[in-house]
């Protein structure tokens, strides 16, 4: 097995069991789907090796242990077949989770759960089986953490439906959904394909694995915690009860993860929608909707995935908050305490737009995507205006800018930013100059 797993011991291990249950191929399809899901599957070597490949691309931080995932290689060398032997015997005990809070858009910590990168390996091999069990029982409008589906397509479900004359949207939001799934309704649930009771006992010791905070030990009495590789199959388990009661309500709908919108052609429709599947995701599935988040509104009023749709023709806009989001970004970037060169800001501002580009790409109105362009350039003149302080008329003229404008801008009493916008400025450091940079535009020409 390549990447340190290939010990003798493994290979003999794995010799025995079938090599081609079960395990998804290079695509994430599945190669060949067997009826049930086994710890045998997990163990298998192609599964073993694919997970062990998916854990490095993922990088991420280390657990409680501290263990980094370029170490994980070597300690599995050394270390794997005892762990084998435990998993196989029902004896491997998880370790708990890092606590880690990332800030959200509203201010407010996203919870992760963080494991050890040895538990990350596992829970990859664990979900990598579950998810080629499940995928093909899945709803066709699930497109969240599944092989060839993507936001993007959501996205369009929901465009497709709005065109379709569909014009209002019931946007629900399920409140801290990864933080309150039910374990027992989960493991009722994967048992109904999964009835491998060696498999469901080591998803179960994930699930109540605990969560170190400050070095103290809290038990998970609910939920699946975000950091780990086996929450979003698991959360589409738990989720596809949703997609298909609101199939056999006729509902036309997108889910992204805890992301669902359902359209409907009347503001009525949309309210009474909403009470009903309200009441479903409750008194069902044990969870809650977040009443502040989740609204029956026109489409435009509302953001999915990043995206909203235009007052007329419903073409695809990036939301307001994701391009605040990337100002944030670029301020930062472009703060004037940084002290580096512009060569080196361009460098990291390409990296975040062309990132960002990748994703709001296929947005179809674009007079946003131009202003941003704009005013990214514009920051860029600001920051090196303020890098030229007292030369500024000398690399003004050097730069094409006659010597009244040269002047009047060098000896104004307006701040950097106000005068980013000026003739000269925008003579001296034109849209060419950034292009030759390397500084991408957001916006076709």
């Amino acid at each position: 097995m390549s990447d340190g797993i290939a010990s003798d011991h493994l290979h003999q291990q794995a010799a025995a069991m079938p090599q081609d249950e079960l395990v998804p191929g290079a695509s994430g399809q599945p190669e060949s789907i067997q009826p049930q899901a086994s710890l045998a599957h997990v163990l298998v070597r192609a599964n073993l090796q694919r997970a062990l490949k998916q854990v490095r691309q993922n990088k991420g931080a280390p657990g409680i242990d501290g263990m980094t995932v370029d170490e994980l290689p070597d300690f599995l060398q050394h270390h794997w077949p005892e762990i084998r032997t435990q998993l196989a015997a029902g004896r491997y005990r998880p370790q708990p989770v890092k606590r880690v809070e990332i800030p959200k858009a509203d201010g407010k910590p996203r919870l992760l759960g963080i494991p050890t990168v040895v538990d990350r390996f596992i829970q990859q091999a664990i979900a990598q089986v579950i998810s080629a069990q499940w995928e093909p029982h899945f709803h066709r409008h699930s497109y969240g953490f599944r092989p060839q589906r993507s936001a993007h397509q959501a996205v369009r479900e929901v465009q497709a439906s709005i065109h379709a004359g569909y014009g209002w949207v019931v946007d629900m939001d399920l409140q801290a959904f990864f933080d309150r799934v039910n374990h027992e309704r989960l493991m009722v649930r994967l048992k109904s394909r999964c009835p491998d009771a060696a498999l469901l006992r080591l998803i179960n010791r994930y699930l109540k694995a605990g969560v170190s905070v400050g070095g103290d030990i809290a038990p998970t009495l609910l939920g699946v915690p975000q950091g780990g590789p086996l929450s979003p199959v698991l959360s589409n388990v738990v989720l596809d009860e949703l997609d298909w009661e609101l199939e056999r309500r006729g509902h036309r709908f997108a889910r992204y993860a805890d992301d669902c919108n359902i359209l409907v052609k009347s503001q009525r429709a949309g309210e009474r929608v909403m009470a009903s599947v309200t009441r479903y995701v409750s008194d069902t599935l044990r969870l809650t909707v977040n009443p502040l988040k989740s609204a029956v509104d026109r489409p435009r009023n509302r953001k999915f995935l990043g995206f909203t749709v235009s007052r007329n023709g419903a073409k695809l806009k990036v939301a307001g908050s994701a391009i605040e989001k990337l100002k944030d970004r670029a301020r930062e970037l472009t703060r004037r305490t940084r002290g580096t060169s512009l060569a080196v800001i361009v460098a990291e501002l390409r990296e975040t737009l062309l990132g960002w580009k990748a994703y709001f790409g296929i947005a179809e109105v674009l007079s946003p995507l131009r202003d941003i362009d704009k005013w990214v350039r514009r920051k860029l003149r600001c920051y090196l205006w303020r890098q030229w302080g007292p030369a500024g008329y000398r690399e003004l003229r050097k730069r094409g800018v006659s010597v009244r404008e040269a002047w009047n801008t060098s000896k104004s009493a307006h701040g950097p930013w106000r005068l980013s916008k000026t003739p000269a400025l925008t003579v001296a450091l034109p849209l060419a100059f950034f292009k030759t940079m390397g500084l991408p535009s957001l916006a076709p020409r």
